[in-house]
């Protein structure tokens, strides 16, 4: 995916974070998010490798070489940054005390399930805190490509990779759209520059209502 389209999408999944919110991010565009997040927000990112705190990306040649996210990548911090062992950082996450994760997927099911790990027979790095953010977050946003690199949509009637967790997911925002998570099924609420909504239900392999208050960004 080129950089500005992960940029728009980290930058999109931004608007969703509130004063006050504890947020864990994943590998890749989620960990851009913070790059969009205005500097007086009252936000504490947390990563499950023992920081919470974490600000933006350092420019090249101001990496500290011991700070880093759970990916391990360098990070900044923020103003009241603190550090804890990682099974502190996995306390948190598993006692139910992130407000929002933000998680790259393979595939989302129309009725919130989460495949994000693993591809049979391709090499995988290992699962980190995904399953324990899936479950036990206050609300699980999805950012990724809205189609795979064969073309084939990630969004679907049911997921055919190995399951994250099931039922986990409130919010979906790919390069296409912005997508809700609802009892009654998937409701799309903002369609992306330059498609359209025929572009939006040519791209998904599940079934999609219409806002009513649809948007145009």
């Amino acid at each position: 995916m080129a950089k500005d389209i992960r940029e728009k999408i980290a930058k999109r999944a931004a608007k969703e974070i509130k004063g006050g919110d504890i947020v864990n991010l994943g590998i890749g565009i989620p960990s851009l998010v913070p790059n969009y997040l205005p500097k007086d927000l009252p936000v504490m990112v947390q990563a499950e490798n023992g920081v919470l705190g974490i600000g933006g990306t350092p420019v090249q040649g101001d990496e500290n070489e011991n700070l880093c996210n759970a990916a391990g990548y360098p990070v900044l911090t923020v103003n009241g940054a603190s550090y804890m062992d990682s099974g502190i950082a996995f306390g948190m996450i598993r006692k139910g005390l992130i407000d929002i994760t933000i998680l790259g997927s393979l595939q989302v099911s129309q009725n919130g399930d989460l495949a994000n790990w693993i591809v049979p027979g391709k090499r995988v790095p290992g699962m980190g805190g995904a399953m324990e953010l899936a479950q036990k977050a206050k609300k699980v946003i999805v950012v990724m490509s809205h189609v795979d690199k064969e073309g084939y949509p990630k969004i679907v009637k049911h997921c055919i990779l190995p399951l994250t967790s099931e039922k986990c997911v409130d919010l979906i925002i790919t390069d296409m759209a912005v997508i809700e998570v609802e009892e009654a099924g998937l409701k799309l609420t903002e369609v992306m520059k330059p498609y359209k909504v025929e572009d939006i239900l040519k791209n998904t392999d599940a079934n999609l209502l219409i806002s009513d208050s649809l948007i145009h960004s």
